[in-house]
């Protein structure tokens, strides 16, 4: 099954965040199938970019996003 979650980059006490579609069983930081936007939470103000397309799309075809991608989503969804 495929699954809507961050994966983190950056480095210590700088954590940065891509939002990727990925296999579920795949881990954290494994490799993903595709990039669908990033998360910076050491920015003020909007610190999110998502391709509302791509996610909508995976979605559709039965992808599950997580808690934290799906209220991403959802920000950036009101903000548009």
């Amino acid at each position: 099954m495929v699954s809507l979650r961050l994966t983190r980059k950056g480095t210590k006490d700088r954590p940065f965040y891509k939002i990727v579609a990925i296999d579920s069983r795949k881990r954290r930081d494994g490799r993903y199938i595709e990039l669908l936007g990033s998360y910076d939470p050491m920015q003020e103000g909007v610190n999110y970019k998502v391709d509302l397309e791509a996610t909508d799309r995976w979605i559709k075809n039965g992808a599950r996003p997580s808690e934290t991608v799906a209220s991403i989503i959802k920000k950036a969804r009101n903000a548009a």
